[in-house]
Parts: C-alpha cells; structure tokens; sequence
C-alpha cells in the first residue's frame, strides 16, 4: 500500500488540518484575551467644560486603571452628537474607538430626517454611565415658591406663563413640552442659544420660569440668586433633599433625566464589550468618581449592555411622540 495513502498518513493530515484551521481561532482568542494592547480613543460629541465632558473624563481615568490602558479624550462636538457618532459607528469594530453616547441620540432620531447612521445598527451598547436631572428654576425674588403654583398660575391665565429653555429640540426643550402637556396647562415655552442666556432671561424677568441642567445652575441655587422648584427625575437630589420631584409636586407619571452612556462599533466581540462594561462599572463602583460626579449634578449609575439597548429604544419611542405631540418639524 502507498506510504501517502496509508490509514496512518490520512490521520495525521486530518491532524495538521486541524491543527492548521485552529490557530486563527486561537489567534484571535489571544488577542482578544490580551485587549486591550494600545490607547482607546473615546469620543466625547461635547464640547470640552460641560457636564458630559468633564463625566467623560472622570470615568475614562478611573477607567484607564483598570483597563491598563489610556482612555484618550477626542472632542467632536456638533447638532444632535451626529459627527462624533458616525465617527464611533464607521470605526473598525476591535475597542480602540469608543462614543460617548447620550439621550441626545435617541432625540436625534426622531428630530433629523435623515442621519448617516442608524444608532441602533450600527453601534453596540456597552453600559450607562450616569443620570442627570433637569430642574425647574424660578429667580429668587420670584412670586412663585412652588412648582404647583406655577401650575395653578397657568391655568388661569393660558398663554401668558413663559418657560425659558435652550434650542429646540434639545433634552430641556423637549422635558419642558412635556411638562406642559403633562400638566394639562397653556404655556409659551421660550429657545435660547445656550443655558447662560437662559439664566439671564430668568435674572432679568424675561420669562417665568427655566427648564435646565441641574448641574451648571446648582452654583446659583445655594448661592441664593435662583429657587430650583422641583427637579424633573422620580427621586429627590442627594445635595437638594428639601427640592421635590415633579411628580411630588402633582404632576403624575412625569419623570425626565439626562444620561451618558459607552457605547462601539456594532461588530465589536463581544469579549471586548464585556470588558469595557467591567471596567465602566468598575470606575462608577469607587466613591471618589461617585462624589465628582454628584458635584456634576449626575448620579452615578451603571449596568449591563442590554438594559442600555431598552433605555435607548424606548428614550427613541419617547422622544418622537413629545415632538410629535409638540408640532416639531423634523429637521
């Protein structure tokens, strides 16, 4: 019998084809075992110095500990984070390039015609970050001390309550909308450009009442020059105990709150993803970033990949309904 037909020479070629067909998978293991190997790119579709930025960097260095690894910040600000997002959702799916994401993606898809994405395909969730309530503030010489005085105020005179908020389409434009139409009251709500023309409009009597971030304006509440009435979110401020929810304050079923969250291309192993939800969760866990971030006015909170895809997708359901309810031509 012919030596290269023999049983014993056809078991030891299906041995090294085996073996041959094995060491890609085994390749791939390894490295997926050592990731991460180099500097991770997260980027933050903010400008550098708000609150989504600076909650950025603070996670990112608790994060780079665990990970052994720098987490290096890109800046990528732009409408509705479409520029960072495409940025994160066209990048090749191995870790190294993450987005920052935020409620501002789920806004984005009900309020732009057309994205050159879809957030839902074309990224993977990683994990939430964290959770930051709105508020509805009054100057401090205001006649109103209490939210359902704005809301019985209202009432009795539709259309004449002016409630300031930044652009439209924006997560306090829209919380506002809302707050009306769940109020059953008749109010004007009022854009401005950014959240300091917003606080001058209230210091000067421009408008009744702001719907804002809680962070940026807690500086003015203790500092006595504005009243935070309610807070928008289902549970009180740690640092506001005595400010109730909007809820407590009559409105029933309302609650809205800003968040953050990782989140990469959508092809990303999954042992990847794991690790970098680990590691977020890891950095949310330590009480030196719980107290920067409460500072922030966020509440650190962290979680797996799946509860971020139902947050995302019903924040996506939410949202278009509140510019639907609204009138918001889709832009």
């Amino acid at each position: 019998m012919n030596g290269t037909h023999s049983p014993a020479s056809r078991i030891r070629r299906r041995r090294l084809l085996a073996t041959a067909l094995a060491l890609p998978a085994a390749g791939l293991a390894r490295a997926q075992a050592a990731w991460p190997t180099k500097p991770i790119t997260l980027i933050v579709p903010f400008a550098p110095g708000g609150i989504a930025d600076i909650t950025a960097r603070t996670v990112a260095q608790a994060m780079s500990k665990s990970l052994g690894q720098t987490l290096v910040i890109d800046n990528r600000p732009s409408a509705g984070s479409i520029v960072g997002t495409q940025a994160v959702a066209k990048a090749a799916p191995d870790g190294y390039t993450v987005l920052l994401m935020s409620n501002s993606n789920a806004v984005s898809e009900g309020l732009f015609r057309k994205l050159p994405f879809n957030v839902t395909r074309d990224l993977a969730p990683v994990g939430t970050l964290g959770f930051f309530d709105l508020a509805a503030f009054v100057d401090a010489g205001s006649r109103f001390k209490r939210l359902a005085e704005v809301i019985a105020y209202a009432k009795a005179n539709p259309g004449k309550l002016t409630i300031g908020t930044i652009s439209i389409g924006s997560t306090q434009h829209l919380a506002a909308e809302l707050f009306k139409t769940s109020a059953g009251m008749d109010a004007v709500i009022v854009p401005y450009k950014s959240s300091a023309a917003v606080l001058s409009a209230l210091r000067g009597g421009e408008i009744d009442v702001g719907f804002e971030i809680l962070g940026p304006f807690l500086s003015q509440v203790s500092g006595g020059t504005l009243r935070a009435l309610a807070v928008t979110s289902d549970q009180r401020f740690p640092t506001l105990a005595d400010v109730p929810t909007v809820q407590e304050a009559g409105v029933r079923g309302y609650s809205v709150a800003s968040w953050n969250a990782l989140a990469v291309p959508a092809a990303t192993p999954a042992a990847v993803v794991a690790r970098l939800n680990q590691a977020a969760n890891e950095a949310l866990s330590t009480p030196a970033v719980q107290q920067q971030l409460q500072k922030l006015g966020v509440r650190a909170q962290g979680g797996t990949p799946q509860a971020l895809q139902s947050l995302l997708a019903s924040e996506i359901k939410r949202w278009a309904q509140v510019m639907a309810d609204a009138k918001i031509e889709r832009q």
